[in-house]
């Protein structure tokens, strides 16, 4: 089964996306969807490591916590990710982001994501076996 990341219209906001064979997959791909808003996935070269927890009492609220746990260290180390590996032990997450520093020039990113919110906030495995994980981020 492929993994993939798709964004979709949400009035003046985005929603984004991830579906893998397994949560964690689906959480990863969210990730991807949301450098997405931000930046072509293409130019964030995947160099430097950051470590990322959260923890939730369920999954919908740990993929908000996720996601914005990706804005924060993309706010505070000024950085776009272009990789990630998550692991998901009942409410807690744990994972890696690679990415680099944000370049203006080279990067050109379009908008600031502020953050995740709870609309459309949903993760479930479809029928297909597959796993979903979507919300919408405020731009």
């Amino acid at each position: 089964m492929q993994s993939y990341w798709e964004h979709y219209e949400h009035g003046a906001d985005i929603g984004v996306r991830g579906v893998g064979p397994t949560k964690a997959a689906a959480f990863e791909q969210a990730a991807l969807a949301l450098t997405a808003v931000v930046a072509d996935l293409s130019s964030v070269v995947p160099r430097d490591a950051v470590e990322v927890r959260c923890e939730a009492p369920d999954d919908e609220l740990l993929l908000a916590d996720w996601l914005n746990a990706i804005v924060f260290e993309m706010a505070v180390r000024r950085m776009l990710f272009s990789r990630f590996r998550v692991a998901i032990d009942g409410g807690r997450l744990t994972a890696q982001a690679w990415g680099e520093t944000t370049s203006v020039e080279r990067h050109r990113p379009a908008v600031e994501v502020k953050g995740a919110t709870l609309t459309t906030l949903r993760v479930a495995q479809t029928e297909d076996g597959r796993w979903m994980a979507q919300t919408v981020v405020d731009v």
